[in-house]
This record gives C-alpha cells, structure tokens and sequence, in this order.
C-alpha cells in the first residue's frame, strides 16, 4: 500500500484547476452589471418637439401621410379629425383605408402625456400601419 501512495504523491498533476479562475470571472459580471446600472439612467428620457398651438397643423404634402397631432393637454388630432385615447383606434383604421401610401407621422407636445403617445403607436400597429416616424423641428 505504502508503495502505491508513494507512486501517486510523485505523479504530476496535470489538470488545471479552474474553479478560481470561474469565481473571479463570476465576481467581476456581477461588479460590471452593478456599474451599468448606475450609469444607466433611468426611465424614457425622449424629447419630443415643442409644439406651441393647439391646433392641428397642416403639412407640404397632407395627401401621402396620415398626420397625427397631440398637444400639451393630450388632445389627439388624426388628419385634423378630432380623437382621445378610447376612439383612436377606430379613427387610425379609417385613416389607413383613405390613405393609399400609409405612413404615419406624429407630431406630439413635449408636454403630451407618453401613455398617448403609446396608445397612437398601438392604434398604427392594430390598424396594419408600420411606417411610423416623428415629426421634429
């Protein structure tokens, strides 16, 4: 027996352990996930276009798009036809059948509630329109 162990202690491992290598690995994920979440900030931090008048606004070429307007109090306006959050979706899916080009494009407040903003987003995708961009000054 004594000759056997002796055998095995001259041996030289060769495995490498990897078990500490893993840990720090581990420790410097959860220190990096930390740092991103404190550099990240926080929240949907968009800035839309002042818009000062509550009125719609008529645009170049109002045949090709469907014009969507919101301002400051959440007023909705869909090619200057009057909408609120409950009628929008019936509103956006009669302006997609009038519309032959069916390019969508918002021009909000930067006071206009974002869950409006959502749901108009929401009422394009229900009533098949993907082409949606915002209008910017």
């Amino acid at each position: 027996m004594s000759l056997l162990s002796a055998k095995q202690d001259e041996e030289v491992m060769a495995e490498i352990n990897i078990t500490p290598f893993t840990d720090v690995l581990l420790v410097l994920l959860i220190i990096f996930m930390i740092l991103a979440a404190i550099v990240t900030p926080p929240g949907f931090e968009k800035q839309l276009p002042n818009k000062s008048d509550n009125s719609p606004t008529t645009k170049d070429d109002p045949h090709k798009n469907i014009e969507v307007d919101v301002n400051a109090k959440g007023k909705i306006y869909v090619d200057a036809v009057p909408a609120d959050e409950q009628t929008i979706y019936y509103v956006m899916s009669q302006a997609s059948i009038k519309k032959p080009h069916k390019h969508v494009s918002i021009t909000a407040d930067t006071k206009a509630p974002y869950g409006i903003i959502i749901r108009i987003l929401d009422a394009a995708k229900e009533a098949g329109l993907d082409d949606v961009g915002f209008v910017t000054s």
